[in-house]
């Protein structure tokens, strides 16, 4: 049962890993910051904000948004940390649109929930008025137990005086670093996709669309709210298993916002512009009775990429809104069966003679009639889906596309990053016709780590370890292959760490063309070179940032994107290689330094509790299609399929010799 907290109130917490989720009238800035037993805050190294999104045990978005889940992680937290307050700040001019004090918006509301989404204790944050910042709650330690507590602390002279009041002695600057970095688009507040229209329509036009049930209608009995997953949830069990669990870090998707109104924010980052978007394409005048016909790029956005990119959203959504009502359809059909029989046959006299038999039949019809209206309505509109698939699909740009769509011969190395990168396929075993593209935002928020380990495919055969691997290594070159394509000339750079030569093969595709930064290093003193150069680049940009001096790294410091691809893990590793790809996975991504680990969870296991940070900071990943992915919003296990390359297909060495030949060029 869930405490509802008033100010000053606690309540005990028995479990370590826990999401606080917060919910206002108005887009905030999430703020998590550690304190020892005094509740000091000891530096910024101790503070998890849009600007440096994961710390020891805690993560927050780089967004200002209405709605956050902050994940927290208690056992990872050091002896010297007792304290973790929860921050929320309204943003300074610059970091969008918005009131100046939240007494001119709804009541925050924050709620602590374990990781099956159960509600552990909530507090609405009410009686603010002119303040713009606050502390929410804390969470702290009491005689080796850990316990929430409501605050409720504001403060009118906004972060820079709450972080000061903490006992923070840089409180001013990393005010100024944090608001700096929801301004100058780190925190994105793209929010959720339009919902889908009533009556079918999927056109999806309307500028500034109402979060909700659907226009016209309600929605659908047992559907969720409107709130859109994140992509890369995943079962705390790891690939194989399935069970809803949220997104740490964001996986790469929208912030999401389960406000009842207004209009949705898709302004692109890098634009100040104030004008609404462009309309989206119009689809043509549908015939009576007939549902509307699908056009690529239906969604509200500033380019076509992003009408697509919103669209594809709202596939994500409306499939899995369909899913649920039908899921809950049956449900409803089997427990009203259940209790049916149990009424019926409760009596001794039913279950003489032919009358239990009639009860029992007509109990299977009435349940054979709910499935099969369930399931019409289903079809419908997985044909609906399917038809707007047909036409999206082949509208893609490469960033989002497969690697057998039409787009990849007309490839040219970009002049700007996209949007986001495709990982693969997303869908559900009640829908198999339709596939969901998997997008994951740019620039990458966190590491990827592809499971080598033996698995179960989804069709039920079964691959050995010796095909895992080789199938691993397939599915982490295309990834990379696919980063390298999207960014522009010179700004993404890719490293590798092969200890003992296995991936020599899969790497052909890399090694051959020319795109990597130096070939692969092997031997435990080719892991050590390279961990060493690329941990000291982490420690050399985070010191110019804190500084407030980035243009001050050396001369000729390479300042593109880096990706560590780590296979055949762990040999060739030792505790301090480990310690620094934890390292490289927790600060990197916040300074442009990103990890993907090639590996089998099991044989990793040797190094215990020093492995298991790395492994829940990551999004783990199959080479094998398999129901291991969940979304928070409604706890769907989607199966996820790689995006391998097609056999034969040249398509990847044509792609990778026009990004080394653009990457010589530039260099020049």
């Amino acid at each position: 049962m869930t405490a509802e907290l008033v100010r000053g109130q606690n309540h005990p917490l028995s479990q370590s890993r826990l999401e606080i989720r917060v919910s206002a009238g108005t887009p905030v800035v999430a703020v998590a910051a550690l304190g020892d037993e005094n509740g000091r805050i000891h530096g910024v190294e101790w503070v998890a904000h849009p600007g440096a999104p994961t710390q020891p045990g805690l993560e927050v978005s780089r967004q200002a948004a209405a709605d956050h889940r902050l994940a927290v992680d208690l056992d990872a937290m050091t002896d010297a940390v007792h304290r973790v307050g929860v921050l929320l700040a309204l943003p300074a001019a610059g970091g969008g649109p918005g009131p100046a004090r939240f007494g001119a918006v709804a009541a925050p509301f924050v709620a602590v929930t374990g990781l099956d989404g159960d509600e552990v204790a909530s507090y609405t944050i009410t009686g603010l008025e002119a303040e713009s910042a606050v502390v929410a709650l804390e969470l702290y330690r009491r005689q080796g137990a850990w316990k929430v507590r409501a605050v409720g602390q504001g403060y009118t002279g906004g972060l820079a005086e709450l972080l000061t009041d903490q006992g923070l002695p840089e409180a001013v600057p990393l005010a100024g670093s944090i608001n700096e970095a929801v301004a100058r688009g780190l925190a994105r507040s793209v929010q959720a996709p339009p919902s889908r229209p009533s009556d079918g329509d999927r056109s999806r036009q309307t500028a500034a669309p109402a979060l909700g049930p659907d226009q016209g209608g309600t929605a659908p009995q047992g559907a969720p709210g409107p709130v859109p997953p994140a992509y890369g949830g995943q079962p705390s069990g790891g690939p194989g298993q399935s069970g809803p669990q949220p997104s740490y870090g964001g996986g790469g998707a929208a912030e999401p916002s389960a406000t009842t109104g207004g209009p949705i924010n898709y302004s692109h980052p890098g634009r100040r512009n104030s004008a609404p978007p462009p309309p989206p394409p119009t689809a043509p005048p549908a015939q009576p009775g007939q549902p509307a016909q699908p056009v690529a790029g239906d969604a509200t956005g500033w380019s076509m990429e992003e009408r697509l990119y919103n669209q594809v959203w709202g596939m994500f959504e409306d499939l899995a809104r369909s899913t649920a009502a039908y899921r809950s359809a049956v449900d409803f059909a089997e427990s009203r069966m259940d209790k049916e029989l149990e009424q019926a046959l409760s009596d001794p006299r039913s279950r003489i003679g032919g009358q239990g038999d009639a009860v029992r039949e007509a109990a299977r019809a009435r349940h054979a009639h709910l499935v099969d209206q369930a399931r019409e309505v289903l079809d419908r509109d997985i044909a609906q889906l399917v038809a707007e698939a047909d036409v999206v699909e082949p509208a893609l740009p490469p960033a989002f596309a497969r690697w057998d769509n039409p787009a990849w011969h007309a490839y040219r190395v970009p002049m700007e990053i996209p949007m986001a990168l495709r990982l693969g396929d997303l869908r559900l075993p009640e829908a198999d016709r339709i596939r969901i593209p998997m997008l994951l935002r740019l620039p990458l928020e966190r590491g990827l780590w592809i499971d080598s380990g033996r698995a179960d495919s989804i069709d039920g055969s079964f691959t050995d370890s010796h095909d895992m691997r080789r199938l691993a290594m397939d599915t982490a070159v295309a990834h990379a292959a696919r980063l390298l394509a999207v960014y522009p000339a010179g700004e993404f750079t890719v490293h590798v760490i092969d200890p003992a030569g296995s991936g020599t093969q899969p790497l052909a595709p890399l090694t051959g063309t020319g795109v990597l930064a130096a070939p692969p290093a092997q031997g435990a003193a080719g892991v050590t070179d390279v961990l060493s150069r690329l941990t000291q680049r982490v420690d050399l940009v985070q010191m110019a940032l804190r500084g407030g001096a980035p243009d001050a790294l050396p001369p000729g410091f390479d300042t593109s994107q880096q990706l560590l691809i780590v296979n055949d893990f762990p040999h060739g590793f030792d505790d301090r290689a480990v310690n620094q790809l934890r390292y490289l996975a927790d600060e990197g991504p916040s300074v442009g330094v990103h990890l993907m680990m090639v590996a089998d969870r099991e044989e990793s296991s040797a190094y215990g509790p020093l492995l298991d940070p790395l492994w829940r900071s990551l999004l783990r990943l199959t080479p094998v299609p398999n129901s291991h992915l969940a979304d928070p919003w409604v706890g769907h296990a989607w199966t996820y399929e790689p995006p391998l390359v097609p056999a034969g297909s040249q398509v990847l060495h044509q792609v990778l010799t026009q990004v080394a030949a653009a990457r010589r060029a530039w260099n020049r």
